[in-house]
């Protein structure tokens, strides 16, 4: 099989991330795709994090009737921070049946070249872009050839946003699966 392999801090869940894996599966872009909760993002501000084995918890809450949607704590025993290249090869040793595809950003490829081993990456693995918002595909087509890239629609949630709106007890439901609203309630997550 074919695994695309979406890392984030999933802080939390949004539909967003799921309407992209969903996009990911019914494209045939891959067989499935595994949502891998990184518990520190080398590139991403750590003081807000709540803790990884939560944020598992939310993403499993939040795929359970999703087909071809899984959640991966590959991360979870491995060096902190997370870096991409160590992931897929750890995964490719794990699972050497699969093939895996790395599914980011184009946030994310503009600044690709920053990766820890990109050159490897780009070599051993596909690498699926979608669009963020201000972050041109054109760039990223320069300057990486090799991805590509999808014409997804613009996923404009933020989790920043929700966390602040969940912090004033403000509505999350648009933004949120049912699941994820009733776990970040029970387990009192992003209050101040």
């Amino acid at each position: 099989m074919n695994i695309a392999v979406y890392s984030g801090s999933f802080n939390p869940i949004h539909k967003g991330h799921l309407q992209l894996a969903e996009y990911v599966i019914d494209q045939q872009l891959a067989d499935e795709v595994w949502l891998v909760v990184s518990p520190c993002n080398p590139l991403k501000e750590q003081k807000d994090l709540i803790d990884h084995f939560l944020r598992l918890d939310m993403v499993i809450a939040a795929i359970s009737n999703r087909k071809g949607i899984k959640a991966s704590d590959v991360e979870f025993d491995m060096p902190v921070p997370s870096y991409s290249i160590d992931t897929l090869n750890e995964l490719s040793k794990m699972f050497p049946e699969h093939t895996f595809t790395l599914l980011i950003g184009s946030d994310n490829a503009l600044v690709f070249d920053k990766w820890k081993n990109y050159g490897e990456i780009l070599q051993k693995y596909s690498v699926l872009v979608y669009p963020r918002r201000g972050y041109e595909f054109e760039t990223v087509a320069q300057r990486f050839p090799q991805m590509k890239l999808l014409p997804t629609p613009f996923y404009d949630i933020s989790s920043t946003e929700i966390r602040t709106a969940i912090a004033e007890n403000q509505s999350v439901d648009e933004w949120l699966e049912p699941e994820v609203v009733a776990f970040t309630q029970e387990n009192g997550l992003y209050k101040l």
